[in-house]
């Protein structure tokens, strides 16, 4: 796994094995010596809703004949550790578990089976939403475009060395389990989406692509934990505040 570090000043990109974490350099630290930052510095982050076959029935919403795409900004991502902060004029803050693909290289109008050739890998991606700002507004952008929004880690599996099609996937929040579902049941996957959505714009190396999220997803509140888990990636935690 690939990930992104700060040691003192120092800012860098290691590989990680076994709580190992190997520097450009050669150098040898324990992860939890060093702050894990997010993985990857995108200039756009693509999202998907309603992806999750469990999901469009637990809204009681028909599939989508195409996916429902929209962007957060970057100024939202945060890595594993860091905290999301409440925004003062929102009253419903919720989580939202999801599979994310790391671009690999600047691509556009991909054809699906060539879609693997331009990712890096996989990580973890909470789509996190002021709920009740989505629902007065009646569109997405401010409602999940706050500063701590997006948080992405901890670390990128290498497309090679993960299923992206029947990941188990699974949120907790204070210990609980609110989402448990598997990316078998995305309706839409990712060699589609990497084609659908290069041909309406161009990926940039280091973009993101979050793949929709399961059923279960609910509120957050000050002090809460949450915990975005992966099958071959890992668990992503971040603290409300």
């Amino acid at each position: 796994m690939i990930g992104k570090f700060k040691h003192g000043t120092e800012i860098f990109e290691g590989n990680v094995q076994d709580e190992k974490v190997i520097s450009p350099r050669g150098d040898v630290y324990n992860v939890n010596s060093l702050d894990i930052l997010a993985p990857s510095s995108p200039s756009k982050i693509i999202c998907v809703g309603l992806n999750y076959i469990d999901h469009a029935k637990e809204l009681d919403m028909d599939i989508p004949d195409e996916p429902i795409i929209f962007m957060k900004p970057p100024s939202s991502v945060i890595g594993h550790g860091a905290k999301i902060i409440y925004p003062s004029c929102s009253n419903r803050v919720d989580y939202e578990a999801e599979l994310a693909v790391v671009i690999g290289q600047q691509c556009h109008g991909i054809h699906a089976e060539k879609a693997q050739n331009v990712i890096e890998g996989y990580t973890c991606f909470n789509d996190v939403t002021a709920r009740d700002i989505q629902q007065r507004d009646g569109q997405w952008t401010r409602a999940k475009s706050f500063d701590t929004f997006s948080p992405i880690g901890p670390f990128i599996t290498p497309v090679e060395d993960f299923n992206a099609s029947a990941a188990k996937i699974k949120c907790s929040v204070n210990g609980m389990t609110r989402q448990n579902s598997s990316t078998s049941r995305l309706i839409f996957d990712v060699d589609f989406l990497i084609e659908f959505i290069s041909s309406v714009m161009t990926l940039e190396k280091g973009d993101v692509i979050a793949t929709g999220t399961p059923p279960g997803v609910g509120e957050l509140n000050s002090g809460d934990c949450v915990d975005v888990t992966i099958e071959g990636i890992g668990t992503l935690s971040n603290e409300v505040s």
